[in-house]
């Protein structure tokens, strides 16, 4: 072959292997900082309302609820929450290449940390998901959330192997198995929600969270960044220039996606957390769930209108928090109650299209297919960009 055929095959080459790094760091950049801002969410939330006692306000956000007779699971919750803070902070440290070669004791020592941190994460959501009884899931949810549970064991244990053995380069490569396998909990916020963002609420039952959508989301939010970081290593060790830049466009277009789907869920979901953790007010919905148990609806109606015309800076008054509860009796069953809350969210709230449509789920479980009507024609009416009203309609107006 001449130097000059030789010479632009070479350079495209380079171009090649410079284009599939740049893509990996720029992936890497953006998976970072969605894993602070997810760690700093949980540490916000969970922390400040445990210090404040609010134990109550987790089961607004956990599917695995909080219960004060039950010392296990709540054990298992508690530790699954201060875990996977761990993981979602040491983790990200441990992949930082700056910190590894210039503070090489640091990444020992984290390492140790990280590794503890997920055995522990992965044999909790194991106890979590198999014997817990306050975890609504399927079993077409539970077998993929069991499986990552043990790939985190398996995973943690190779990339320790490894370590000991001085096989640095398999070391790395089990320990990013491990970072996104222990990074499924938040892969699952951020492509859910931009699957949501591009194609609606559809897919899902948002009363008990089931459907075909979580369920492939619970496989997707590891065995994806799997398959791809498997393709990577592939590109990684076949030098090939076709295969490197159609890895390094597939990288570029999935960080694109996830950077979106970071902002997406940091919008609809991390912020209120945080804003939430933050705010000392005493939450209305916690006030009045306790109200319901101990005297029924009726007067927990009748003591939240007391609260707000008495007290109304004292108490978090905002329309998410009896949107939350009336969504808490829904999976409970509680379908008379739930109605009551959403009713009390409507006359608080009557210009939201939410409130309506969440009163018009509650009357459609409930069997009240007339009534279901008109709320969902009133949320379409506040808000005609709701696809979720327009489905739900045409499914009550079908004979």
């Amino acid at each position: 072959m001449s130097t000059a055929v030789l010479t632009p095959r070479l350079e495209l080459d380079s171009f090649a292997e410079n284009a599939l790094k740049v893509a990996a760091k720029f992936w890497f950049v953006v998976a970072v900082a969605g894993q602070f801002a997810f760690a700093f969410t949980i540490a916000s939330f969970y922390a400040l309302t445990a210090l404040r006692g609010g134990f109550q306000a987790w089961n607004k956000v956990l599917i695995a609820q909080y219960s004060a007779n039950s010392t296990m699971s709540n054990a298992a919750i508690v530790g699954h929450i201060l875990f996977a803070t761990l993981i979602s902070i040491a983790g990200a440290f441990q992949i930082i290449p700056q910190i590894r070669n210039r503070f090489p004791v640091f990444h020992r020592w984290n390492g140790r940390l990280y590794l503890l941190a997920a055995f522990t994460q992965g044999i909790t959501g194991l106890y979590m998901t198999l014997f817990s009884k306050r975890i609504p899931f399927s079993g077409f949810q539970r077998f993929p959330i069991s499986l990552s549970g043990v790939l985190l064991v398996v995973f943690a244990i190779l990339a320790l192997r490894y370590a000991m053995a001085r096989d640095f380069k398999t070391h790395r490569r089990w320990a990013l198995r491990l970072f996104l396998v222990g990074s499924g909990s938040w892969f699952f916020r951020v492509g859910f929600t931009l699957t949501v963002l591009l194609f609606g609420p559809i897919g899902f039952d948002a009363t008990n969270f089931s459907g075909p959508l979580p369920v492939f989301w619970a496989y997707a939010e590891y065995l994806l960044p799997l398959a791809v970081l498997e393709l990577y290593f592939h590109a990684q060790d076949h030098p090939g220039m076709l295969r490197r830049m159609a890895t390094a466009a597939l990288l570029f277009v999935l960080t694109l996606g996830t950077g979106a789907g970071i902002f997406a869920t940091a919008a609809a979901q991390w912020a209120p957390k945080v804003k939430a953790a933050y705010d000392s007010r005493i939450s209305i919905a916690d006030t009045i769930s306790a109200t319901i148990a101990s005297s029924g609806v009726n007067a927990a109606a009748k003591r939240y209108h007391e609260l707000k015309a008495t007290t109304p800076g004292a108490y978090n008054f905002e329309e998410n928090e009896l949107n939350n509860l009336g969504y808490q009796l829904l999976r409970a069953n509680k379908l008379k109650d739930a109605i009551r809350i959403f009713q009390l969210n409507v006359e608080a709230y009557p210009q939201s299209s939410n409130v309506y449509d969440s009163l018009g789920e509650a009357y459609m479980n409930d069997g009240d297919k007339a009534l279901a009507i008109v709320n969902y024609q009133k949320s379409l009416e506040l808000n005609p960009k709701n696809r979720n009203a327009v489905k739900i309609l045409q499914k009550l107006n079908t004979p």
